[in-house]
Parts: C-alpha cells; sequence; structure tokens
C-alpha cells in the first residue's frame, strides 16, 4: 500500500481534501472556474480568494444536476489541485480516496478511472459516495452514546445529503446503501440561492448576475424556522416590534470587500412587547430567531459586532438589503418544495418514504439514527425543524432520533478518514483499493467490480 493516503471529497460546490495521516483539519478548494467582469481575470479553484471585486462573476462549473459532465472543467480544477502545491504529495506514492455522486453513471465512473491513473499516475484508489464516507463515523455519538463495545460501526443508519444540487435520502445496512430506499429531492443550495437572487431582484435591485453576494447573504441570513406561520405575521409588524428583521450591509468592492449583517440578536430585541391575554406567544419565536442568529456564527463567516455603530439604524452611506420572511422562506423549500410549484415531497415525508421501503425489521433502527450532513445542514434551525417534522409523521411505535455534527459540511470527509486510518477499518479498505498496476492490466473493468462489490 502507498506511504499516504489523500482524502478528496469532490463536491459539486466544494472540495474537501486533506491527508488521512495529518491532524489537522480538512481544506476547502472551489469546484469552479470563474471569470471576473471587473477585473477580467479567470480564477481557477481557490484562485477566487484573490479576487478583489466579487460583483458579477461568471461560473463554470463541473457538476450539472449533480453529475460530473464538464470534464473539461474538472481538469483544470485537479490540475490545480494536484500540482504538487496545493498538495503536497507525489501521486506515485500515494493513495487517492475520492468521493462520487450516489447512484453514479458507468461512463462517469470510467472516466474517474481514467484520469486518476493515466493523467495523474495515483498509486491506488478507491471512489465512493459521500454519504456512504459518513456511516464511517461513531454516529452514536451525535446522541450523546458511545458505539457498542466490538461495533466498528453502527448497522442502520439514514444519511441525509442537502448539498449544493440535491437533497438525498439514503438508508444504510450493515454499511451498505439500501438502494430500493434511496430517496432524492432536487432541492440544493444552488437552488435555494437562484430562488434568493429572483426574490431579492423582484423586491429591491436587479442581483440576478451576482450570484457570489446572494449566495454570502443566504448564508449570513437565512436559517429554518420551526413556526413558520406566526414567524410570517411578526414580519407584517412594524419595523420596531419586527424581530426577524436584519440590515446586510452590501459591499461596495472599494473600501468594503465584504458584506455582513448589520446589527444581531441583540438588536432584534427593541421594540419587545409583554404578553397578554389572547396575544400571540411571542417568547418561543423570539427565542428561536435568537437561537437561530447564534447559529449563524457557525453557518457565516460574519458573526455579530456588538459595537455602537453596528447596532444603529442603516445610515445614508451603506447600501443595505433589508431581510425579512426571505430569511426562512427561502429555506422553508427543502422542507415544501411545493411552494415554488416543484411536485415533490418535502425532506421529513421522503424520509418517511424511504424508511417504509426498507424492510420492516430494521425501520425503527432507522428511524432512530438519522443523520444530517451536507452544506444545508448548516442552517440553523435545521436539525430541529427536521426532528419536529419527522416525529409527527413518523409511526409511534418508533422512537426518533436525529443526529447532527458540529461540521455537518465536511462530515462524510471524516468518516473517509476513519476507514483510511483506523486499524478495523485496514482489512476492508485495503481490499476496496485498486492499483495503477491492476488497473493498466484489466482497465476500469476491476475498479467497477471491486468497488460495487462494496456497495
Amino acid at each position: 500500500m502507498a506511504a499516504r493516503t489523500l482524502i478528496v471529497d469532490n463536491g459539486a460546490a466544494t472540495i474537501k481534501f486533506g491527508f488521512a495521516d495529518e491532524d489537522t483539519p480538512y481544506k476547502t478548494f472551489a469546484n469552479n472556474i470563474t471569470r471576473s467582469k471587473a477585473e477580467r481575470k479567470t480564477f481557477v479553484g481557490d484562485q477566487l480568494e484573490t479576487c478583489k471585486d466579487f460583483s458579477g462573476l461568471y461560473y463554470r462549473l463541473p457538476f450539472e444536476k449533480g453529475l460530473l459532465t464538464s470534464w473539461d472543467v474538472e481538469k483544470q480544477v485537479w490540475d490545480r489541485l494536484f500540482n504538487g502545491k496545493i498538495v503536497p504529495c507525489e501521486p506515485s506514492a500515494t493513495t487517492l480516496l475520492i468521493s462520487e455522486p450516489i447512484l453514479n453513471l458507468p461512463n462517469i465512473a470510467t472516466t474517474y478511472d481514467q484520469l486518476v491513473f493515466e493523467e495523474y499516475g495515483f498509486h491506488s484508489y478507491t471512489r465512493m459516495s459521500a454519504p456512504q464516507m459518513a456511516m464511517y463515523n461513531e454516529i452514536p455519538r451525535l446522541y450523546g452514546q458511545k458505539m457498542t463495545s466490538g461495533k466498528k460501526r453502527v448497522d442502520c443508519a439514514v444519511i441525509v445529503d442537502s448539498g449544493y444540487s440535491f437533497t438525498h435520502i439514503i438508508p444504510f445496512w450493515k454499511g451498505k446503501p439500501i438502494l430500493v430506499g434511496i430517496r432524492r429531492i432536487n432541492v440544493g443550495g444552488k437552488l435555494l440561492t437562484n430562488h434568493l437572487k429572483e426574490i431579492i431582484s423582484f423586491r429591491y435591485w436587479n442581483m440576478m448576475d451576482e450570484t457570489y453576494l446572494v449566495n454570502e447573504v443566504k448564508e449570513a441570513c437565512c436559517y429554518v424556522s420551526n413556526k413558520f406561520w406566526d414567524e410570517l405575521d411578526i414580519c407584517k409588524k412594524s419595523p420596531r416590534a419586527n424581530k426577524i428583521l436584519q440590515h446586510y450591509v452590501l459591499p461596495d468592492y472599494s473600501s468594503q470587500q465584504r458584506g455582513y449583517v448589520k446589527g444581531g440578536s441583540k438588536s432584534k430585541q427593541r421594540g419587545k412587547k409583554g404578553k397578554g391575554p389572547g396575544k400571540m406567544d411571542l417568547d418561543d419565536i423570539e427565542a428561536e430567531i435568537n437561537e437561530a442568529d447564534s447559529e449563524d456564527e457557525a453557518y457565516s463567516d460574519q458573526g455579530d459586532n456588538d459595537s455602537d455603530e453596528d447596532m444603529s439604524e442603516p445610515n445614508e452611506d451603506e447600501q443595505v438589503l433589508t431581510m425579512n420572511n426571505e430569511r426562512f422562506t427561502v429555506p422553508e423549500i427543502l422542507f415544501n418544495p411545493s411552494d415554488i410549484g416543484m411536485d415533490q415531497a418535502g425532506i421529513p415525508e421522503a424520509i418517511v418514504d424511504a424508511i417504509s421501503s426498507c424492510d420492516e425489521e430494521i425501520q425503527g433502527m432507522l428511524y432512530a439514527n438519522v443523520v444530517l450532513i451536507g452544506g444545508n445542514a448548516r442552517l440553523p434551525g435545521f436539525r430541529k425543524r427536521v426532528t419536529n417534522d419527522l416525529r409527527e409523521i413518523a409511526p409511534s411505535e418508533y422512537d426518533v432520533r436525529v443526529g447532527i455534527d458540529k461540521d455537518p459540511f465536511g462530515y462524510a470527509w471524516k468518516g473517509a478518514k476513519r476507514l483510511a486510518t483506523m486499524d478495523e477499518f485496514a482489512s476492508e479498505f485495503k481490499n476496496r483499493l485498486v492499483t495503477r498496476a491492476e488497473y493498466m492490466e484489466t482497465g476500469s473493468a476491476l475498479c467497477e467490480s471491486r468497488f460495487r462489490s462494496a456497495v
């Protein structure tokens, strides 16, 4: 086996990568090529971090509808990733563990094999889906428990992977996906950002070309509501009585390169009124909103600033975007796709449908091990909403537990690291690998056979 193992979670929007034998956290890398209109420069992957004007960026993406279709784009990104500067490795002495889309198409999978061995010359490699990577984690720890003695991993779990292109629900048994139970919702982070662009462009300014900026607004301001209709009523109140209202200061790309939320949970306390007879219970709602805003620090680079200037009303020198019900109506699409005319179930209903298609003997264990991963799982209030809605519609005889890691974005990568480093998985990991010598002798047929035998 090669001396080192490189783990690459090749997401549709972001690549997570790092060596299995290092204690440092994984690093991230934009999985796209962008063109700046203002600077007239092209940025590949992490080069976007050097951009000074993010207005009107043009994107070229390797993934389309969740599948890797633009290999010319992906190869340019991988060329930069594997050039020896970003990832200091010699491919001929490195094992590559890389993610692929769930239920990947054979011709796309074959191209993975060709690039890994023929173009980059890795010593050996294996590929698997991100949800399958996540299964190698110690899932009971998400519920404050320890692994059962002698167990490498849980027997049953439902992985809810809400990422850039789609949301997938995948039940697992003995580490393998139950194919008849896999469900897909055509709602992901890309759709949420695009929908927010349309709303802002209709209500305020035309921001249809500002994908980067609107995505930052989404990550800084949006959350999942657990009292949707009550909070919608609050949004109709005057600004001083509206605890949901937020002001997002837009960057001018001159003196201010990044936007930020002006104020925060403390500013929303102005206009607070006590409960009276017959009045709506606002305390629980306010607590939820404040909790969501405090969780934003884990989802956004922008935290609350408690300075007097930050707590004040917007001034005339700032271009301010007012975020009201958009904060929670956009993420609501994950739970009610019909809000935008999609004839699909929301996440809780899809989980129930997925579990119901599995053998009745294991359904109870599946309900007790629902795991949320992916970028959208970082939305404040996400786990609580899934838990509440799932409990309402799941059979009453089953316990419902929904777990989420403090970093759901990198949970799959962490699982892959356990697979590559833990002694109890050594034999399983070795049996999954295909070496370059084996590939050159037999071609992709061996890859398909060996990788699928584990699935």
